[in-house]
């Protein structure tokens, strides 16, 4: 003998059942922003140090990233810039003549750090549906609060294809390749800066509002993690709530 058909109730909460899961697949979901070369800076207050990491994301179904290359700034460069080891690649600073003389902080700089090239070792390379992140500490950072420090990026994949992660975003909206940038913050607490910003330009949207907080390269983990757990607890719970109203209606049914 068939038990009985689902009620009203069972029915709507079976089907808030199924947008509940469709709702969090869609909360997990990675946004366009995350499969873009980008950088995280620890600090960004203007002036000081700051570890900089690179997270570089694999977009080849067929390839796999060998090099990564990172243009460093010459119009604020940068006096002193040194890498963390990533295990299987090698990292090399390279330095370079400045088109003229800059002072920067009590220094004259005639030359500077002027890119960082990672090369994978084989079996180290980055492949499809992974990443791996590549960091530097440099400073001091430019004294101008509110600038945007762009930072190129060209990535290279065994078939010989080079990507190059180097356009600047305008008012049109995020281009298809844009560069690693962040925006310098005045030091926390600061009232007489945070006045001047008061009429200073707004910051840019994307990865350059995103990075201005002083959040580590794990800065999205926990959001994620919970949006996934606060999903499952979500599902959980209304697919009790249909058992409940399924057996309840079967028992009434037989009594």
């Amino acid at each position: 003998m068939r038990g009985p058909r689902p009620t009203g109730v069972a029915r709507v909460a079976a089907r808030a059942v199924a947008v509940a899961a469709l709702g969090l697949g869609v909360a997990v979901l990675p946004s366009a922003a995350d499969a873009h070369v980008r950088v995280i800076p620890e600090s960004t207050v203007a002036g000081g140090w700051s570890a900089l990491t690179f997270r570089v994301p694999n977009e080849s179904a067929t390839a796999v990233t060998t090099q990564v290359v990172v243009d460093l700034p010459t119009d604020t460069p940068f006096l002193y810039v040194s890498t963390r080891p990533v295990p299987g690649w090698t990292a090399t600073v390279e330095r370079a003549p400045l088109d003229a003389p800059v002072e920067s902080h009590g220094t004259t700089l005639t030359e500077a750090p002027a890119r960082v090239t990672w090369t994978a070792a084989p079996g180290a390379e980055i492949a499809d549906g992974q990443f791996q992140e590549f960091a530097i500490s440099a400073g001091p950072l430019p004294e101008e609060v509110g600038l945007d420090v762009v930072l190129p990026a060209h990535q290279s994949y065994s078939d010989g294809t080079v990507v190059d992660w180097d356009e600047v975003a305008g008012d049109g909206g995020e281009p298809e390749h844009p560069a690693p940038v962040f925006t310098t913050t005045a030091v926390p607490g600061d009232d007489t800066v945070a006045a001047d910003d008061a009429t200073a330009a707004p910051v840019a949207d994307g990865d350059a509002s995103d990075d201005a907080a002083t959040a580590g390269a794990a800065d999205e983990q926990p959001d994620t993690v919970a949006r996934v757990l606060g999903g499952v607890g979500l599902l959980l719970g209304l697919a009790a709530l249909v058992v409940a109203v399924v057996t309840s209606r079967r028992r009434g049914t037989t009594a």
